[in-house]
């Protein structure tokens, strides 16, 4: 059935094969915002937001999407947790489906990733490494994000136990420790490898990205899928119906 997208960031590089996914697929397109310009009009006329916007820029596109009663899908990295927080409130209004990484494979990546800590011990420790192209701002990837989480979800880890990089004498890695490595360089759109390491064997788990089309189609997948969905949060898994 036929249907309209609002797309915030449509200048940026997602919003760009946003708009190109939207043509390929047959989707109408009811407005494509960028900085500087009114996003309420085109939010009003559509069916579905899709943001890749800016970070401080989404809770404000959450407060009006849920004004209008428009589910909301977010790929915008980066959020304060004020930020999170108030965009967050807004799931008791409408569905907002959020996530790192909206390709099928990367998410498939995020559930073979808690099966397979899962299904390790502590005598396996997991390291995370990530690498995106020069230009993108935060580190890690929300990407690597979705990994941490599946990692800890699995080991049933906290925060404190995760480690951005190593420096100096850092003494003995603790078994519970997430490492975790952000590289950038180039144009690479987007590579992503989890290492679960014993002494004497290591599994690897890595997913690597040609062009942004894929994180667009799913992008453009879940805004679909969440017409007509309950008010909540939802992530890609709940989508590609791999949720637990």
């Amino acid at each position: 059935m036929p249907w309209k997208v609002a797309i915030i960031g449509s200048k940026g590089r997602m919003g760009t094969a946003l708009l190109s996914s939207a043509e390929k697929l047959g989707i109408e397109i009811a407005g494509a915002v960028d900085q500087g310009e009114d996003p309420i009009p085109a939010i009003e006329n559509c069916d579905a937001v899709i943001d890749f916007s800016f970070h401080e820029a989404t809770p404000f596109i959450a407060q009006i999407a849920a004004e209008k009663g428009k589910p909301l899908t977010i790929g915008t990295t980066g959020h304060s947790p004020d930020e999170r927080e108030s965009i967050l409130k807004h799931t008791g209004t409408i569905p907002i489906v959020w996530a790192g990484n909206f390709s099928t494979g990367v998410n498939l990546l995020f559930y073979l990733t808690k099966k397979a800590a899962e299904a390790t011990g502590a005598d396996f420790q997991p390291e995370i490494i990530e690498m995106h192209h020069r230009h993108k701002v935060d580190a890690p990837s929300g990407t690597a994000e979705g990994l941490i989480k599946a990692v800890r979800q699995a080991r049933g880890t906290s925060e404190k136990h995760i480690q951005h990089g190593r420096k100096g004498i850092t003494g003995e890695r603790p078994d519970e420790q997430i490492g975790v490595h952000a590289l950038r360089g180039g144009s690479v759109v987007g590579e992503h490898t989890v290492m679960l390491v014993s002494d004497n064997e290591r599994i690897e788990l890595t997913h690597k990205a040609s062009d942004r089309s894929i994180f667009a189609d799913g992008a453009m997948k879940a805004a679909e899928w969440s017409q007509g969905k309950e008010p909540g949060l939802y992530e890609m898994l709940d989508v590609l119906g791999l949720k637990d």
